[in-house]
């Protein structure tokens, strides 16, 4: 009787911690957009904005999508951390709508939105490198 065996490209360690990274992170990040969209609803007028910002957004709609995309994203993020191919394509694509989430968030907190943006760019790079070997990432 033959025997086959397949042959699998290992993942390097760095990989696997980035990839481990993006999902705690995802979990973070999700539940900051939860508390985010919970101070939005709870204290709405604790959000203010300068007069002259290219986007008119209410806050109460704007604490219901974060309320409920810090979930959709922690979510995601276990998904990462139990190894599921899955999401890691989709987590690519929660954290770029986090991204322009955010962005329409800058008025009100800049330093915070420009440091989740940040944060959602890592762990896609880190989730987009995840999975390829490291003789064809450097070739």
């Amino acid at each position: 009787m033959a025997t086959t065996t397949a042959t699998r490209a290992e993942t390097s360690g760095w990989a696997e911690g980035l990839a481990s990274f993006a999902g705690f992170m995802m979990i973070i990040i999700g539940a900051f957009g939860f508390f985010e969209g919970l101070a939005a609803l709870i204290h709405g007028d604790f959000f203010a904005v300068g007069p002259h910002y290219a986007y008119k957004i209410d806050v109460t709609a704007y604490g219901w999508f974060h309320l409920i995309w810090g979930l959709i994203v922690a979510a995601v993020g276990f998904g990462v951390l139990a190894v599921r191919t899955w999401a890691r394509w989709v987590g690519v694509g929660v954290l770029a709508i986090n991204c322009i989430g955010q962005f329409f968030y800058i008025p009100y907190y800049p330093i915070w939105s420009v440091l989740i943006i940040s944060l959602c760019v890592a762990c896609i790079w880190a989730l987009c490198v995840y999975g390829t070997s490291d003789e064809a990432r450097y070739d």
